[in-house]
């Protein structure tokens, strides 16, 4: 006899995704059901369970364990869920409606609260039928698992599922004690199926049922007068241990078969790591979540196996003493950890994108965590630190690349010079400064979220790496103005640096033995007095530089070898071009003014004659052609006037 085929019917984990994936994460009842009917339709028809054609009416016999397959349990799963989903949306439907009647008057009032009871009984007619399509689906899991072929994970599923829906309906129908009791023994399972769980999807799962239902369960207890009805975990362990095994066939024997299946050594593969907060775990209690949470954890740990196999081989070069080898493979090396920072920032991307989500969702149903717990949109601030963090490490790393082979530049060249320039690209301090704004928006963004806000420690932590990547990128952009000559901007630029510094400085001193983000693991912006004050030297150095290279490119010079040459300052030059000399004085203040010729009177009129026939002549000849420059003439005196006259073209 052939054995038969196993069974594999994870209800929780298909309901989960189909309603996160088709509305009711937005409380979209109506687009739920609709994808339901859909999804109905389409396994009758692979199933071939189809009710007939047309008007004729086919009665379908009954389902054979022996040929039952998973397709079959997910119908009637989805005959439940339809029915539920049509039961919610009618009971919107009359609470609007109820609603209306209250504010409105006479026979408009009359006819709301009519259709508002029509729908509330439509709603409870539904609910009955969600309800007899998932004990149906418990049934035959119940069988398949007496025959072995379904495990108890899968019945523990399919029970706590129909026990929701049981509790649910009482609770609606005002039987708190009963609804108390079946919500109370379906937390029970749950909590059994997280405690068991042999991944961080699985107990996510568990938990996110269970937390639906714990609201329930204190509304129950609120109502019932019980004594503590804000503890949920106290009232499912008074209870659930009472009616457990009257609800459910042989639960303790299920619990401890459970216990038994995930006995063993589970998976670390798909486990994720616990989260700390301030020595505090972070609650994930959602499934997607653990999935891009899982991609993260992944990437970190090549990350890590990478950078030791980088300081395995960084080892094994400095023994080997090969100096030109060292350095090529550390740019590599940083070549690569740059590379490995894509995935993690794609996981934590994706992880912030479903944690947004969450939040939204978390807003439109209008629920409230307790106070003092870790809600979603704390676990939403956390991914978003994560990725600001991420992504500040790795655009410092990338700095430090493209640093890296100007720093060996220099080293090289001060053996050999104790000037500071050195031939670099002129796209390298752009590209450093571009960076440096990237670090600069994520610190001011990480500044603003809530657990930044409430930990002062690590607020002012945050603002001493605002304050020292500020000047740094001073430094940087005055390194982009020095090769285009602009000395001024470029001091200007080092001064703003220096208050920054100056600022990042008194920031630090007070935090610097409890800095929350160099304690971290991994610190992702280390900072300390060292670099504070290597930033601080080379301010000072290169603000002499600059200072000595305007004076040079205005004509100064410090240097004593060129000094002892003569060298025409800029002045003379500005004073031969723009600036006109009484000659007549200069001669006159040199002993050397010209000998005035005494004219009679009667000769004055002729002279003056004269010159003016002279002067018409020449503007008529300059009018046709411009004279020549005249030469200096040779009768001119000697000295200082032949001198200075003969610069200025006069005669």
């Amino acid at each position: 006899m052939s054995r038969k085929p196993q069974v594999h019917f994870q209800a929780l984990q298909i309901a989960n995704e189909q309603r996160n994936a088709y509305g009711l994460r937005y409380n979209d009842y109506e687009r739920y059901r609709k994808h339901c009917y859909n999804r109905t339709h389409r396994l009758r028809s692979s199933l071939k369970m189809t009710y007939g054609r047309g008007r004729e009416f086919k009665k379908l016999p009954p389902i054979n364990l022996e040929t039952i397959k998973d397709g079959h349990l997910q119908l009637l799963l989805f005959e439940a869920e339809r029915a539920w989903a049509h039961s919610q949306e009618m009971h919107q439907e009359s609470l609007k409606l109820a609603a209306t009647a209250k504010g409105a008057k006479g026979a408009a009032a009359e006819d709301a609260e009519k259709k508002s009871s029509t729908n509330r009984k439509h709603a409870a007619r539904r609910m009955r039928r969600s309800i007899h399509w998932a004990t149906q689906l418990l049934s035959h899991c119940q069988a398949l698992y007496a025959q072995g072929r379904l495990s108890a994970e899968d019945l523990a599923q399919v029970t706590a599922y129909t026990l929701i829906l049981n509790g649910r309906f009482l609770r609606q129908r005002y039987d708190f004690e009963d609804a108390l009791v079946q919500l109370s023994v379906a937390r029970n399972l749950l909590d059994a199926l997280a405690s068991a769980a042999e991944t961080s999807r699985a107990q996510a799962l568990a938990v996110a049922f269970a937390d639906e239902v714990g609201p329930e369960i204190r509304h129950c207890a609120h109502e019932l007068r019980r004594e503590k009805a804000y503890d949920v975990d106290a009232v499912v362990a008074e209870v659930a241990p009472q009616h457990r095994n009257a609800l459910v066939q042989d639960c303790d024997a299920l619990l401890a078969r459970l216990r038994q299946e995930r006995g063993g050594a589970a998976e670390e593969r798909g486990k994720l790591k616990e989260l700390l907060w301030e020595g505090e775990p972070v609650p994930v209690r959602n499934p997607e979540l653990v999935d891009v949470l899982l991609k993260f954890q992944d990437a970190q740990e090549k990350l890590v196996q990478a950078g030791k196999a980088d300081e395995k081989s960084a080892n094994a070069t400095t023994t080997e003493g090969d100096k030109k080898g060292k350095v090529a493979k550390g740019s590599r090396s940083k070549r690569g950890g740059v590379a490995s920072y894509d995935a993690i920032l794609l996981a934590l991307s994706e992880a912030e994108d479903v944690s947004r989500k969450l939040v939204e969702a978390q807003k439109l149903s209008g629920t409230t965590a307790a106070a003092g717990t870790r809600d979603i949109q704390f676990v939403h601030a956390y991914i978003v630190y994560q990725l600001l963090s991420r992504r500040v490490q790795r655009d410092l790393l990338l700095m430090s690349t493209l640093l890296h082979q100007m720093h060996a530049a220099q080293k090289s060249h001060a053996g050999h010079s104790k000037s500071r320039k050195v031939q670099v690209d002129a796209r390298l301090y752009p590209a450093i400064v571009k960076l440096l704004d990237s670090v600069l928006q994520s610190l001011e963004q990480m500044r603003t979220l809530t657990i930044v806000d409430e930990s002062p420690d690590l607020a002012s932590a945050v603002e001493a790496r605002l304050a020292f990547t500020k000047a740094r990128r001073c430094y940087s952009l005055a390194w982009c103005y020095a090769p285009l000559k602009k000395y001024a901007e470029a001091l200007t630029l080092t001064q703003r640096a220096a208050l920054h510094l100056r600022e990042a400085r008194a920031m630090l001193n007070g935090t610097l033995e409890t800095d929350v983000i160099n304690a971290a693991d991994p610190a992702f912006y280390p900072l300390g007095p060292a670099e504070l004050d290597r930033l601080g030297e080379e301010l000072e150095l290169d603000s002499t530089t600059f200072k000595t290279d305007w004076f040079a490119y205005n004509g100064g010079a410090l240097d004593p070898a060129r000094s002892a040459t003569h060298k025409k300052l800029l002045f003379f030059d500005i004073a031969l071009n723009y600036i006109s000399l009484d000659m007549d004085r200069l001669q006159e203040r040199a002993g050397k003014a010209p000998v005035k010729v005494p004219v009679s009177p009667a000769a004055a009129p002729a002279q003056q004659q004269a010159e003016k026939k002279a002067t018409t002549a020449k503007a008529k000849v300059e009018e046709i052609e411009r004279a020549a420059t005249p030469e200096p003439s040779a009768q001119a005196s000697g000295g200082l006037s032949s001198l200075l006259g003969g610069w200025w073209g006069r005669r």
